[in-house]
């Protein structure tokens, strides 16, 4: 079951909307703020949404005992809580909500979406730490960032029942990164919303979201398999990035060792870390589930 509502949550990474192409050459504190602001909105949505469509009854249909429901009602409201906050921070600079659409048919795949979100939005947050100049603001993002850990952790472990965590250490990602992965159930934003620190990039897609190790898989970019000039797979699982060769056919193999969530990236280097100026597409989410009772 698990599998299948993988599936259907990370087949919707295939599609990513054009992100704003003017990106400040330094990233500021606002510009992070306000990027954060845009994922918060996002997960606000998702939140407040799914639980006016399902009720305590849907819930209980799909298998859920009482407290899950209950406990999804308190992160909703950790969002609603984090998107007030930057908001009174932010001021008159404060990015506005978008439309969204997300698509969940059921509260089994809204919670398979939901571990998705949580993840993504935790290494989003780590990845943009780097970026923030005011210490009050860093500790602001690392209190906001340390509860949606936790939330990740539960819904990953105690209604997915799968890992509760992918290892020693959570993964940071680039915001245009995490952006390709958010901006997928973003349908359109009000005009007046500031640029975002982020590029566009073609969406990668895998032929398999969860992967067994050494499999042979292939990867398209923007929906192609044919690969020009020489380019790599990037691997992040945690604070380790593993390079595999892609071949003129979109074909690569897994490398050993990933565990729990981890992201795949084409990228022209494998001598750097991946940034705007070696990615070659979006960022994709590839599983390696354990359960959550695993020693």
């Amino acid at each position: 079951m698990f599998q299948k509502l993988l599936l259907l949550a990370l087949a919707t990474v295939s599609t990513v909307l054009a992100a704003p192409t003017s990106a400040p050459p330094a990233i500021t504190d606002t510009d992070v703020l306000q990027y954060a602001l845009t994922l918060e909105h996002l997960e606000n949505a998702f939140y407040s949404g799914a639980l006016a469509k399902y009720d305590a009854g849907d819930f209980e249909k799909a298998g859920y005992p009482s407290w899950v429901r209950a406990r999804f009602a308190q992160i909703a409201k950790h969002e609603e809580d984090h998107v007030d906050f930057l908001r009174r921070t932010l001021g008159s600079s404060a990015t506005q909500p978008c439309e969204y659409n997300f698509p969940y048919t059921d509260p089994r795949s809204f919670a398979a979406l939901s571990m998705m979100l949580e993840g993504v939005g935790g290494s989003a947050y780590l990845g943009a730490a780097k970026f923030v100049s005011d210490k009050d603001y860093l500790t602001a993002a690392a209190s906001i960032l340390a509860v949606e850990s936790r939330h990740s952790a539960w819904v990953s472990s105690a209604v997915m029942k799968v890992q509760p965590w992918s290892g020693p250490f959570d993964t940071p990602i680039t915001t245009s990164g995490a952006y390709s992965l958010a901006a997928q159930f973003i349908t359109s934003c009000p005009s007046t919303n500031p640029a975002l620190p982020v590029e566009p990039f073609p969406a990668l897609s895998l032929s398999e979201a969860a992967p067994a190790h050494g499999a042979k898989v292939t990867v398209a970019i923007g929906g192609s398999n044919k690969i020009e000039g020489q380019t790599y797979v990037a691997w992040l699982n945690g604070l380790t990035v593993e390079y595999t060769e892609l071949a003129e056919d979109g074909s690569t193999t897994v490398p050993e060792g990933l565990a729990g969530t981890a992201y795949a990236v084409a990228v022209s280097s494998k001598d750097q870390t991946p940034s705007d100026a070696t990615m070659r597409s979006g960022f994709a989410i590839v599983q390696f589930p354990f359960g959550s009772e695993s020693a």
